[in-house]
């Protein structure tokens, strides 16, 4: 299925980033920003009507095989390597299914939001240009988007390094106290993954057959030869397949964060403008695990039952280690961002169990947190203006000062705990329910451990709420402004989709993503040969 629609949801935030060039006052550039997002918003609502509960053409995304379902396609050879019969095309090839679609839905709702939550940049005390930081932000989205619609190995690494650079200056530029610290940071880590995947990626070129060398992913996810080659080949003498799986896991992992790799989060989120922390948050976390569902399970399926105990393991450590620091931080946002790696540890386990529940509470896991810890890192922003700090001990009773933001902070907190009606209990529960009943021996103690953290993020938010909302007013807060209008158009939304998704999790989610999720689960299935040659596959040969 072919169409522009997708070139134009990619690049009409770059257009917008030039215009911005050109125009002459502040305002203009943040107006333009700003419809520029919301009518990439618009068009990419225009995706729903292929994966929508209704019609002919709907219906059919639930069957089929691997990368047989794809809509909005846009694919033509782009640089030719080699020569005769031996050129091997890089193409530029994009497209959606139901793993792509709904983040590219959560890309799109986001930056708008965030657009709309930097129209006061002045009054962030940097001497920088309204200008810059708007045609970054526009670039980012670009690149974010390009990450999650890209088809072509080589295409995917582009928008990925595009997407680094605008993020490093957005928080080096316009961040905190330590801004080029938490940017220094951010920028290595991420650096260092790309690099990784860049190694992956010219050795899946390499080792492929001959005649089949493709960047191709769905091809090399799909092509018997080349997954052949890929399960019986050795890399400095370790054997390919598991050795390219690490290389791809510690790059992606550095986006979820994984233990150890997630130290840059908490710096980038506390110093990082509150905008920009929404969008760290919403979209770029998800990154990682897109990547390991697009890339690292499709093309290298042999070592998804020996990698799962040891990815497995990573999750829990996240999710416990992330609660036990979130509840030791007297920083409001560095508390967020601490909670953010807790509930990401249970993407990682979903994944890692590899069955249809596993993928879906996962995935349903990725888009929940990518609504509610937008919003929280927002609620924290509005505080912050406020009083001009985020020490939890020195709030008490804003709830009685600011009752409208109180109720839309409840909400917002909620739904990152995982309450019963709102987004974060679905995916939760999805990931333990299926890992409890994963055919694996360490699954049900793992269910019990990762359960305990459901108790220890109740722990933290409780608190957090007690120390900051309720209590007895405080007297320098009591000349504190309700939350404005833009405020609120920036709350409720994010608020009625944590609902939504809490209310009708198969209508507004799970119906969109689980045919193309069960299809990766079937693609793994009938690699079931090589599976069981796949024994001690981490060991030297």
């Amino acid at each position: 299925m072919e169409g522009n629609l997708l070139n134009w949801i990619i690049f009409l935030p770059t257009i917008a980033a030039v215009l911005c060039l050109i125009v002459p006052s502040n305002r203009a550039v943040k107006v333009i920003a700003i419809l520029a997002s919301g009518v990439t918003l618009a068009l990419s609502l225009g995706l729903f009507p292929h994966f929508a509960w209704w019609g002919q053409d709907a219906a059919g995304i639930f069957g089929g095989a691997y990368g047989q379902k794809l809509y909005e396609v846009t694919k033509f050879t782009w640089i030719t390597l080699g020569e005769g019969d031996n050129a091997t095309p890089i193409q530029y090839y994009v497209g959606v299914d139901g793993l792509s679609f709904p983040l590219v839905i959560l890309t799109t709702v986001i930056s708008f939001l965030a657009a709309l939550a930097s129209w006061n940049i002045e009054h962030w005390k940097v001497n920088h240009g309204v200008r810059g930081y708007f045609c970054l932000f526009l670039l980012l989205e670009t690149g974010m988007l390009g990450v999650f619609c890209a088809l072509d190995f080589f295409l995917f690494y582009i928008f990925w390094e595009v997407m680094l650079l605008p993020m490093y200056f957005l928080i080096g530029v316009w961040g905190g106290p330590r801004k080029e610290y938490a940017a220094i940071k951010f920028f290595i880590y991420t650096l260092v993954g790309s690099v990784l995947m860049l190694v992956a990626l010219l050795a899946f070129y390499f080792y492929a057959p001959v005649g089949h060398r493709t960047f191709d992913l769905l091809k090399m996810a799909t092509d018997p030869e080349i997954q052949q080659a890929f399960g019986s080949a050795t890399f400095l003498g370790w054997r390919f397949a598991p050795f390219m799986f690490i290389l791809l896991y510690v790059g992606f992992a550095i986006k979820i964060p994984v233990f150890p790799f997630h130290t840059w989060l908490p710096d980038a989120h506390v110093e990082a403008p509150t905008p920009i922390s929404m969008i760290l948050a919403g979209v770029l976390l998800k990154m990682g695990a897109y990547g390991l569902l697009r890339i690292s399970y499709p093309v290298l399926p042999m070592v998804g039952p020996e990698a799962a105990w040891p990815l497995a393991v990573l999750g829990l450590i996240n999710i416990i280690y992330g609660a036990l620091c979130a509840m030791a931080q007297t920083d409001f946002k560095r508390l967020v961002a601490y909670s953010s790696i807790s509930h990401m540890g249970y993407v990682l386990l979903g994944i890692a169990i590899m069955t249809p529940a596993g993928l879906q509470g996962a995935m349903f896991q990725v888009i929940a947190h990518g609504i509610s810890s937008p919003m929280c890192f927002f609620l924290v922003g509005v505080i912050y203006d406020r009083a001009h700090h985020r020490d939890i001990n020195r709030f008490g009773g804003l709830w009685l000062t600011m009752p409208v933001y109180g109720s839309l902070a409840t909400v917002g907190f909620f739904a990152s705990l995982g309450l019963p009606g709102l987004c974060g209990f679905i995916g939760e529960f999805w990931v333990l329910i299926a890992t409890f009943s994963a055919n694996f021996a360490w699954a049900k103690p793992a269910a019990v451990l990762a359960a305990t953290g459901v108790i220890l993020t109740a722990g933290y938010i409780l608190w957090m709420i007690q120390r900051v909302y309720l209590g007895k007013q405080r007297e320098e807060y009591k000349g504190f402004p309700e939350v404005s209008f833009r405020e609120v158009a920036i709350l409720v939304p994010l608020a009625v989709l944590a609902l939504v998704l809490g209310i009708l999790p198969e209508q507004s989610l799970f119906r969109f993503m689980n045919g193309t999720l069960n299809q990766i689960t079937d693609l793994c299935a009938r690699h079931g040969d090589m599976l069981t040659a796949a024994v001690g596959t981490f060991a030297r040969p």
